[in-house]
């Protein structure tokens, strides 16, 4: 099973930096097929910018040369995995640490571990796991509060009246994400306005930027990022001091201000969990309700599992696992999507896959968003079916790629948790419903995001 974070990856180009400074003598080609550079100095790169996004780049890439490929990026060759048994093949003899950590901080400019070692990377990121799960125990009433507070909103809308999906589920996200890292502050819709603007400029530029290396050419675009990284960051840090002169203990950051971090860490860590927690959560549920609002039968079903399940009163965070259906519908919500288009790792040792020989220090690519759609591994995989999951085969490839299990990275299990008390909530008092003629296109960037706002109704399902 994958042992990193697969959730939120970023665009490998930022890790593709670092393996260059890093390893700048490892420019061995694997022999693996795949096209020619097309620059001498940036390889494949233009090409990455022509296609839209490296996921579209990487669906033709293995359309044409197979399921393991490579590519350039500079004077150095990358490997791209775009099928299930090959991943098998690599996962199993290499081990790392969560790679979407590892690739965020290193853009943000932070370190992965206490103090650069492997047991202290494992050690940091037990307590990161432990402050989200403490506080999604501590703080449920809360989360339960915020959802209500919006299905409220939409049960008062007059039948008919449109719905901004992205907009209200957004906010939904960054209300639930600062209040539960950040405690009782984030009350004050102020603070989560200005808390917003300074998390959507830095995430803007994390999705795009990077790879095109436009931002470094705006000095203007770049002024803008730096301010409100260092405006958040000061933030974080002031809420954090603030935090340690409490006796109360039920939130994220306190579980941080607990352990052996500093002060810098805490705050690092605080920016990870925001940044990402918000983002996948978001998306994770605008997702589900549009594809809820494209079948009348799935949201019987569900509606169905949640009364039998639990009868007229809320949920609890114990009764998570009993909603069998309501995982399945976002199990497929992220396969459907391709919620994470892509993730990476370094080879961190000499390895193999099938005929092919990867070298030490090669960047190596999961294209997900190929492997999700595989006709070999899904059967008709484009169609939103729920139903899928209930078969043991498409639950094993779904663990495989590090979606549920063990291995789930902490903010997808948050996301997972926000996104069912979402569904139970609305299920048994609305029916959600598309706009006829309306087109959704899809941006694929760290997460997939649908381009333009996604547009529902709502009626009264009693």
């Amino acid at each position: 099973m994958l042992d990193f974070a697969i959730f939120a990856v970023t665009f490998v180009i930022i890790l593709v930096g670092a393996v260059l400074y890093l390893y700048p003598s490892s420019r061995r080609a694997s022999g693996i097929p795949g096209p020619n550079p097309t620059d001498d100095k940036d390889g494949n790169l233009q090409d990455i910018v022509n296609k839209g996004s490296l996921h579209e780049f990487l669906v033709d890439l293995h359309q044409e040369f197979g399921s393991v490929a490579s590519f350039w990026f500079g004077g150095r060759p990358v490997v791209s995995l775009g099928s299930l048994k090959q991943l098998q093949q690599h996962i199993n003899p290499n081990h790392a640490t969560d790679s979407f950590e590892t690739m965020l901080k290193s853009l943000l400019g932070y370190q992965s571990g206490l103090g650069g070692g492997s047991s202290e990377a494992i050690m940091r990121k037990k307590v990161y796991d432990s402050g989200i799960n403490n506080t999604l125990k501590n703080n449920f009433p809360l989360v339960l509060k915020i959802v209500d507070e919006l299905v409220g909103k939409w049960k008062s809308y007059p039948e008919g009246q449109h719905i901004p999906l992205c907009a209200h589920l957004i906010g939904l996200s960054m209300k639930t994400v600062t209040q539960l890292a950040l405690g009782e502050l984030f009350t004050d819709n102020s603070r989560i306005i200005s808390f917003r603007k300074n998390h959507d400029a830095i995430w803007s530029e994390i999705g795009k930027g990077y790879l095109d290396g436009s931002l470094e050419k705006s000095s203007t675009r770049k002024g803008h990022y730096e301010k409100a990284l260092t405006e958040m960051e000061s933030v974080l840090l002031s809420v954090a001091k603030e935090r340690k002169t409490q006796r109360k203990h039920s939130v994220f950051v306190d579980t941080l201000l607990q352990s052996s971090l500093t002060e810098r860490q805490t705050m690092e860590d605080c920016m990870v969990f925001t940044l990402a927690g918000c983002v996948i959560t978001a998306n994770l549920c605008i997702w589900a309700l549009h594809f809820l609002s494209t079948s009348d039968e799935v949201q019987d079903r569900l509606c169905q599992e949640i009364e039998e399940v639990l009868g007229s009163g809320p949920i609890s965070l114990e009764q998570i696992p009993k909603l069998r259906y309501c995982q399945q519908i976002l199990n497929e919500t992220v396969r459907t999507a391709k919620l994470t288009p892509v993730a990476a790792r370094l080879q961190q040792v000499e390895g193999k896959v099938d005929q092919h020989v990867i070298p030490k220090e090669t960047l190596v690519i999961y294209a997900l968003g190929v492997v999700l759609q595989d006709s070999d591994t899904w059967s008709s995989p484009s169609r939103f079916d729920p139903a899928r999951f209930e078969e043991e085969s498409p639950r094993r490839n779904f663990c495989l790629l590090g979606f549920s299990g063990n291995q789930t990275c902490p903010e997808l299990r948050f996301a997972y948790t926000v996104a069912t008390v979402l569904l139970s909530t609305l299920a048994r008092q609305l029916k959600v419903h598309r706009l006829k003629g309306q087109v959704l296109e899809v941006k694929s960037e760290l997460v997939s995001t649908p381009k333009d706002e996604t547009w529902i109704t709502v009626s009264s399902r009693k």
